[in-house]
């Protein structure tokens, strides 16, 4: 077979065999193809988002549109284990927008939003990639990991200004990751949107490791809104009802 069946076909196998391998010459092996056939493939799929490379450590992941697709997807077959409804029973204690977002490289990607019955609506969207460094879900994230893991990050990482508020020095960043550790769940307070207000958590996948997190968002003009103090503990018990959908031990 040539032609465009035989290329969708090489493309399909290298996007099955992503999830389990994650060097080139992994998926050359798992795909039975060339790696420059390959190697062509994922350069495409880097380009067009499809695929997360980190150029570092040589590693192929799936990427903020694969994700956002798969999000997508999830949303209408609601194959999340368990995930949708502890996000609307949230949604409907605290009435402000709920996320739930996985990590894709130095991002995180929404993969479901429960939308607010309050009189205004977040831009957010599935399959939205947002940035670690300066949102409740990120830093919730980045909390999981250890602290050289974060250092790395942010040395790495371009931590941009999104408001006055945002955190953009590997110091301050390890600092405020700390404080999330003992407290339980991050605030993001107006560092990637000003009058956004944004409580995080992570949640854990079944090898206990946090590649998601999930969050309420809020105004911070809103009369009607949950104190963060008494909004942290509510996301964190939501998170771990999460976490253990998703087999944590």
């Amino acid at each position: 077979m040539s032609g465009p069946a035989n290329a969708a076909g090489k493309v399909l196998r290298t996007l099955d065999a992503l999830p389990d391998h994650s060097r080139l010459g992994d998926l050359a092996r798992a795909t039975d193809l060339p790696k420059s056939t390959v190697h062509r493939i994922l350069q495409t799929m880097v380009a067009e988002g499809f695929v997360h490379l980190d150029e570092g450590a040589g590693r192929y992941t799936p990427g903020p549109r694969l994700l956002g697709l798969a999000g997508r997807t999830l949303g209408r077959a609601d194959a999340a284990a368990g995930a949708e409804p502890v996000l609307q029973r949230l949604q409907q204690r605290t009435g402000a927008t709920v996320h739930l977002a996985v990590r894709s490289g130095d991002e995180a990607v929404y993969i479901r939003k429960v939308e607010g019955n309050k009189p205004y609506r977040m831009v957010s969207r599935v399959g939205m990639a947002i940035p670690l460094h300066c949102t409740g879900i990120g830093k919730a994230i980045l909390a999981g990991l250890s602290n050289d893991e974060v250092d790395e990050f942010g040395r790495r990482a371009d931590l941009v200004r999104r408001t006055p508020a945002t955190i953009t020095d590997v110091e301050g960043l390890l600092a405020d990751v700390a404080a999330i550790r003992r407290r339980g769940w991050a605030i993001d307070l107006e560092e990637n949107e000003v009058g956004i207000l944004c409580v995080g958590a992570g949640v854990r996948d079944h090898t206990g490791a946090v590649t998601a997190a999930l969050s309420v968002s809020q105004l911070k003009s809103d009369q009607d809104g949950i104190a963060l103090d008494a909004l942290g503990p509510m996301v964190a018990a939501a998170a771990a009802e999460v976490s253990a959908t998703f087999g944590a031990p």
